[in-house]
Order: structure tokens, then C-alpha cells, then sequence
């Protein structure tokens, strides 16, 4: 376990994140400058499709106002920031990068949002958190990274209340083995993939109903296409991985395009412990 967690983090140590993100967003004016979410949301947002993908997966869950959300593996706090902006929720981060937890941080200070969306340094196999804290979860491609998928989805559930939702949207295994580089694997030594069918037997298995379950691959697939088209933005996620990212992207979208690989998004229901 913890040779496989401290592969994982050396793959997300990104050396020098905050400055360079400092760097990087002087095009938006002074560090004291306030910025708006969505200013961020082409750097911040480190999934397949973006921005576009937390917001419909964010719908799915039904998430509101009331509810106090928890994100795993929140890299740079995108996805926090855009639930707390949209919906007005108190928003809870954890990720095991401690570079990643300061950058999201920073990011949340310059963005006003710091007394509503907080991150901790952690792993989301030993979740520092009581049991029945959250109303709500999402995890966005992040279990790719992580072997003992039962461990980690019953966590997840300790963490909701009954009827807690948990909404995922990740990659998983289709047609065969992916080629490496990928971004969150530079080997298969990083990369723990399951088919959707695994994946979303896991998760019931560890004490969830399936409300929602559908084939995303087809959407990733255009979005790929669309990027190879127009090219990144100025401001992309290279700033956070360095500068070999557009391989690494490339390599995922290749992947898809070939059928190895496929994105899934679900949303589960917390089952009631007595139901269980």
C-alpha cells in the first residue's frame, strides 16, 4: 500500500506549482487581484472535458445550496470552487499531492471562495474525516490511481449520510490495454483501471444503489477531436503538469478514439448502514 501511494504522489509532486500558477495568471493582473472562477476553469478542471463534465455530473447529483459536499481527489480545486460558485454549498477538498493542496488554496484565496471551499492533505483510502459528514461526493478520474477499489468506495460511504449521493466520472477499461503515458500514469505501475461493469459493482458492493449509469465515451471522444482541432488554451493544464502534458493527453485521447478505454459517469445513493 504504501509503495502504491508513494508512486502515486510522485506522480502528482509538481515541484514549484504555486509559482508557477502565480506566473501563469499574471496575465489576469496582480496576485492581489480577485479572480472569478471561471477564469480558471481551463487549468483547474483535471478531468476529460473539463469544465463541462463537473457541471453535468454536479446536475446529476442534485447538488444544492444546503449540502456540505466532499471532493476526492480535488487536485487544484476546480471543481470545489465551481459547486461552491454554482450552488452556494460548503465544499470540502482532499488530496494526497501536498503540492496540489497548496496551489488549491492559493487559487481559492484569489478567488474569494476560502470561507466556503477548504482542502486537506490526505488519502482517500483513509479519509480524516467522521462517518456521516458529507451529503454529497464526487470523485473525477481518480480511481484510476487507486488498487483497492473496495477500500476506497467503502470510505466514501462511511463519510455520506444515508442517502448521500456519490457521483464518479472516470475512466475505465473497454477494448484492451492502454498505451502508456497517460496523465495520471507515466506506466501501468501508477494505473489500476476496472471495466464499468467492475467499477460500478464495487461500488454497490460497498453499500450504494445505482441511480444513474451511462456510457460517456462517445462525448470524451468529440472533445478530443474538438481539442486537436483548435488547439489548448493559453492557460491549460500544462501549467500544472509540466511541460510534457500535451503527450500525456494526447496518448488518453488516443486511447479512447482506439477503444481501450472509455468514460464512465454514475451517481449513487447512500444505502442506510441497517439496510445493508
Amino acid at each position: 500500500m504504501t509503495d502504491e501511494l508513494d508512486r502515486v504522489r510522485d506522480h502528482y509532486r509538481a515541484t514549484g506549482l504555486t509559482e508557477r500558477l502565480k506566473a501563469a495568471l499574471a496575465v489576469f493582473g496582480p496576485d492581489e487581484q480577485r479572480l472569478m472562477p471561471e477564469q480558471l476553469a481551463t487549468l483547474d478542471q483535471f478531468h476529460t472535458r473539463g469544465l463541462a463534465a463537473t457541471a453535468e455530473l454536479a446536475n446529476l447529483a442534485v447538488i444544492s445550496a444546503d449540502m456540505l459536499v466532499l471532493d476526492v481527489g480535488s487536485g487544484v480545486g476546480g471543481p470545489a470552487r465551481f459547486l461552491q460558485a454554482t450552488y452556494g454549498c460548503e465544499v470540502t477538498g482532499i488530496d494526497l499531492s501536498e503540492p496540489f493542496v497548496e496551489a488549491a488554496r492559493y487559487l481559492t484565496r484569489r478567488t474569494g471562495q476560502d470561507g466556503k471551499v477548504s482542502f486537506e492533505t490526505g488519502s482517500a483510502l483513509a479519509l480524516p474525516f467522521e462517518a456521516g459528514r458529507f451529503d454529497a461526493a464526487l470523485l473525477q478520474h481518480v480511481a484510476m490511481n487507486i488498487a483497492d477499489r473496495s477500500l476506497l468506495y467503502r470510505e466514501i460511504r462511511r463519510v455520506l449520510k444515508p442517502g448521500g449521493k456519490f457521483a464518479t466520472y472516470d475512466v475505465v477499461l473497454n477494448g484492451g490495454d492502454p498505451q502508456y503515458p497517460v496523465p495520471w500514469a507515466k506506466t501501468p505501475g501508477e494505473s489500476f483501471l476496472l471495466n464499468a461493469e467492475a467499477t460500478c459493482a464495487a461500488i454497490e458492493a460497498a453499500g450504494f444503489g445505482t441511480l444513474v449509469r451511462r456510457d460517456d465515451t462517445a462525448a470524451a471522444k468529440a472533445w478530443f477531436a474538438e481539442l486537436r482541432a483548435s488547439g489548448p488554451p493559453p492557460l491549460n493544464l500544462g501549467v500544472v503538469m509540466g511541460q510534457n502534458f500535451p503527450e500525456l493527453t494526447t496518448n488518453l485521447g488516443r486511447n479512447l478514439m482506439q477503444g481501450r478505454l472509455g468514460i464512465l459517469t454514475a451517481v449513487f445513493e447512500a444505502v442506510p448502514i441497517k439496510a445493508l
